[in-house]
């Protein structure tokens, strides 16, 4: 029900490109500190700005690229549909991170009362389309990822925001080596740390055992070692390139993916194909009781992610963005 924001074809880049010829240099977005959550009263209006090309659609809206008409600057603009509750628009308000992606204003369509986001662009689309179009990340790049995811995951989980819908299609990734979770459109705020959750809305691919199967586990789950889980697949997933609860090409359904995740095993991947960190790591994002699954803070530690060599990791993770970005990629 989310929207996927992948990278835009080669024709909208074509015409921004031409476009941005005509434009003085960009400038950066009006004042608003990086540290510092978005005011719904904002310097923007929707009219300042033109689209440049749609990023996604779904259910929840349509995510364009956009330009401001003065400045230049891009931006995505998330125009909701109308009726959609303002859940996104009131949890990104509150939040900023390095590792979430920024919104700058939220803004008011002049009909329907549609509410609009207005968003960072981050230029190198979701780790779902990089896969689509560079195959398989290296292991080095899949570590600097879920440091990152985890960074934001435990930033977000520490302000009590659980994101429920954790997939390669909804964290994006700059050419700069950057990763942001992003689309919180199903996100929750709980009322008190610690909490449990009975929202079982999301992507089935994606959700935990204890999601499919609630009546096993009392009617409510962790929410927040939900959101384990879905890195879990996601890491799996970037590392062989398809998603890997499944053989590869088959068709998903509700029962398959139920069967697969309650009851089936993560592939087994060969000897040369991932370190023992790796493995270690996948198993302790994996543990099918949410109560045995490791916290974001203990997936912190882990080596994996912990003892990566920084540099190096972040240096393919740019390097697999910026590939993937490229005309040549198209």
């Amino acid at each position: 029900m989310n929207l996927s924001l992948h990278v835009p074809s080669r024709t909208p880049f074509q015409e921004a490109a031409a476009a941005q010829r005509q434009c003085p240099p960009p400038v950066a977005p009006p004042s608003t500190s990086s540290t510092t959550p978005a005011s719904q009263s904002s310097q923007f209006r929707l009219a300042d700005f033109e689209r440049v090309a749609v990023l996604g659609r779904g259910n929840g809206g349509t995510v364009y690229k956009v330009r401001h008409r003065e400045t230049c600057a891009l931006y995505a603009l998330k125009m909701q549909n109308s009726g959609e509750p303002a859940a996104e628009a009131d949890i990104l308000t509150r939040i900023a991170s390095p590792f979430v992606v920024r919104c700058h204003a939220v803004l008011r369509a002049s009909t329907a009362g549609d509410v609009v986001l207005l968003l960072e662009l981050v230029d190198g689309g979701s780790l779902d389309s990089v896969m689509s179009r560079r195959g398989a990340f290296p292991e080095a790049a899949v570590a600097e990822v879920a440091a990152q995811v985890l960074s934001g995951l435990a930033y977000l989980h520490a302000r009590r925001v659980v994101h429920l819908d954790v997939k390669p299609a909804n964290l994006l990734a700059s050419t700069d080596g950057d990763v942001k979770v992003a689309d919180f459109g199903i996100a929750k705020v709980l009322p008190r740390a610690g909490d449990h959750c009975t929202s079982y809305v999301g992507t089935a691919a994606y959700m935990s055992p204890e999601r499919f199967d609630p009546e096993a586990h009392g009617g409510h789950y962790d929410p927040c070692a939900a959101d384990v889980w879905g890195l879990g697949v996601t890491v799996l997933e970037l590392l062989v390139g398809w998603y890997p609860l499944l053989p590869a090409g088959q068709k998903p359904s509700w029962a398959v993916l139920m069967c697969a995740i309650c009851f089936g095993e993560p592939p087994a991947l060969p000897d040369d194909a991932a370190s023992p960190e790796f493995r270690g790591f996948v198993a302790a994002c994996l543990c099918k009781d949410y109560r045995e699954r490791a916290s974001v803070a203990e997936l912190l530690a882990h080596p994996f992610v912990a003892r990566r060599d920084v540099a190096a990791s972040r240096r393919a993770l740019r390097r697999l963005v910026a590939e993937a970005s490229s005309p040549s990629s198209w």
